[in-house]
C-alpha cells in the first residue's frame, strides 16, 4: 500500500504537482482528426488545464488556452482567422502559441497587446488522432508507434469519460489476473444468470513483468499452455510508459493493433480512448472508404436502466475503475503477490518523477533519429481472447454496433454480419 502523500504525488495532476511535470513530458490524444472535420473548436480538459483546439482557416490546429484574458470570455466560441483564432467578445486575435497578434479597438500604435498572452501548446496528427504535448521545450517526438502508422489499415476509435482518476485506470494494466475474475467468472455468472452456459475464464498458472525500454511487458501462462511455445508467456504484451496498453494482435490473418490510452483530463476525469487497427490481407480488396474514414463512436459503461454491462468486456473495465472512487485511497489497500505489476508501475513512477526533478528525461522520451523510427511493439499471437472467432472479436471491440463493423465482418470473413440487436 502507499502513504497517503505517496497517493497524492501519484494521482495529482495539476499544473505544479510532481506527477503532473512528469506526464507533461509525454504526448496525449486530444481528439479524433475526424471530430475536427465539420468544427472549428473543440473544448479539451488535459492535466486539470481548460483548453480549446482550435482550427483556423487553413485547416492548422492549435491547442490554447480557454479564457481570453480580457474579459475572460471562452474562445470555444472563437472566430477562425488565417493566422489564429479570435475572441467573440472583443475581437483580440491570439495564434498557436497563446501570442496576442491583435486588439482592434485600442489605440493606434499600442502596445498593451505585447503585455498579454495565453497557454499555447504544439499539436499533432497521427493516425487520426490529434496529439498536444503541455511540457516544456523542445518537445520530445511524438512516438511513432507501429499501429499509428501502419499502411492500408481500417482504422476505429472508441472513447468514454471515465469519472475516476488516471492511475486507477492505468493499474488495471499492470494486473493480469484481472482478466480471469472480472472478463471470465462475472462474465460467466451473468451469462448463466440469463440463461446462457459459457466458459471462458482460463486460470493463471504464472505470471511475470519485465521493464523493458518503452515500460513494462507482462505476461501470463494459462491454465493447459505449453510454457515453452505459449506466446501469452514467451512474449507477453506491454504496457507503454506512461498511459498506454497494447493488446495481443491475433494472428496473421488477421493483424491487429490495438491500443487503450489513457488520458488524465484531471484529478478525478480520464479520457480513455480504444484505438483498434486492422490490416488487411494484400490480396483482399479494401473499399476506399473503409482506409480513409476513421469512425468515432462512444463506449458506454451503463444501460438505460444506469446499470454497469456487465457482459461487456469495456464496461466490466470501467465498473471496476469507477467503483473504487474518484481518487482510489490506496493507504486503505491490501495488495497480494499477483500485484507485483502493480508495484513496479508505481515504483517506475516514483522514479521518473525524481528524474524530471533532476532535470532529466523520463524513459521513452524520444528525440533525434529515435523519435523519426517506426516502433514495433512485439506482442503475442493467437492471444486466447481471439478464439472465438472474428465477428465475436468485433462485437465486443466495438459495443456501438456500426455499419463499419458490419462492413468489416463482411470482408475479412467473405459472407454477411449479422447485425447486433
Amino acid at each position: 500500500m502507499l502513504t497517503p502523500f505517496e497517493n497524492e504525488t501519484l494521482t495529482r495532476v495539476g499544473p505544479g504537482t510532481p506527477m503532473g511535470a512528469l506526464l507533461r513530458r509525454y504526448w496525449h490524444p486530444v481528439a479524433a482528426v475526424s471530430e475536427m472535420g465539420q468544427r472549428w473548436t473543440k473544448r479539451v480538459r488535459l492535466l486539470g488545464e481548460d483548453l480549446v483546439l482550435y482550427k483556423d482557416r487553413t485547416g492548422r490546429l492549435g491547442l490554447i488556452g480557454e479564457q481570453c484574458p480580457h474579459r475572460r470570455a471562452s474562445l470555444a466560441y472563437g472566430i477562425p482567422t488565417q493566422d489564429g483564432i479570435r475572441c467573440p467578445y472583443h475581437g483580440w486575435l491570439f495564434d498557436a502559441a497563446g501570442t496576442c497578434l491583435e486588439q482592434p479597438n485600442e489605440p493606434e500604435g499600442s502596445i498593451f497587446k505585447d503585455k498579454v498572452s495565453l497557454a499555447g501548446y504544439p499539436v499533432q496528427s497521427l493516425g487520426g488522432l490529434v496529439f498536444a504535448y503541455l511540457g516544456p521545450a523542445p518537445a520530445p517526438a511524438l512516438p511513432r508507434l507501429d499501429g499509428y502508422v501502419a499502411e492500408r489499415a481500417i482504422r476505429m476509435i472508441g472513447q468514454a469519460v471515465v469519472p475516476c482518476n488516471w492511475l486507477q485506470v492505468m493499474e488495471n494494466s499492470l494486473d493480469p489476473v484481472h482478466t480471469e475474475w472480472l472478463h471470465g467468472k462475472l462474465h460467466e455468472f451473468t451469462r448463466e444468470h440469463l440463461g446462457e452456459k459459457v466458459a471462458i475464464a482460463a486460470h493463471h498458472v504464472k505470471i511475470g513483468f519485465d521493464e523493458v525500454p518503452y515500460g513494462v511487458t507482462k505476461r501470463r501462462l494459462l491454465e493447459g499452455q505449453d510454457e515453452a511455445t505459449s506466446t501469452d508467456w514467451l512474449v507477453g504484451h506491454p504496457v507503454i510508459f506512461p498511459t498506454t496498453l497494447a493488446v495481443g494482435n491475433g494472428d496473421e490473418q488477421y493483424r491487429r493493433h490495438s491500443f487503450q490510452i489513457r488520458v488524465p483530463m484531471d484529478d478525478t476525469t480520464t479520457m480513455h480512448y480504444w484505438y483498434d487497427v486492422y490490416v488487411p490481407p494484400s490480396s483482399l480488396e479494401v473499399p476506399d472508404h473503409l482506409l480513409c474514414d476513421i469512425p468515432l463512436y462512444e463506449v458506454p459503461a451503463k444501460n438505460a436502466h444506469g446499470d454497469y454491462i456487465l457482459d461487456n468486456v469495456d464496461a466490466q473495465d470501467m465498473m471496476a475503475w469507477i467503483t473504487q472512487g474518484p481518487i482510489a485511497d490506496r493507504s486503505q489497500e491490501a495488495l497480494g503477490a499477483t500485484d507485483r505489476g502493480v508495484t513496479l508501475y508505481r515504483r517506475m513512477l516514483q522514479r521518473e518523477i525524481r528524474k524530471v526533478e533532476a532535470g532529466e528525461d523520463p524513459i521513452f522520451t524520444l528525440r533525434g533519429e529515435a523519435g523519426e523510427r517506426t516502433i514495433e511493439i512485439p506482442l503475442e499471437r493467437g492471444k486466447y481472447h481471439f478464439t472465438d472467432g472474428f465477428e465475436k472479436l468485433l462485437r465486443k471491440n466495438h459495443t456501438k454496433w456500426s455499419p463499419i463493423a458490419e462492413e468489416l465482418v463482411a470482408l475479412f470473413t467473405g459472407r454477411p454480419a449479422v447485425q447486433q440487436v
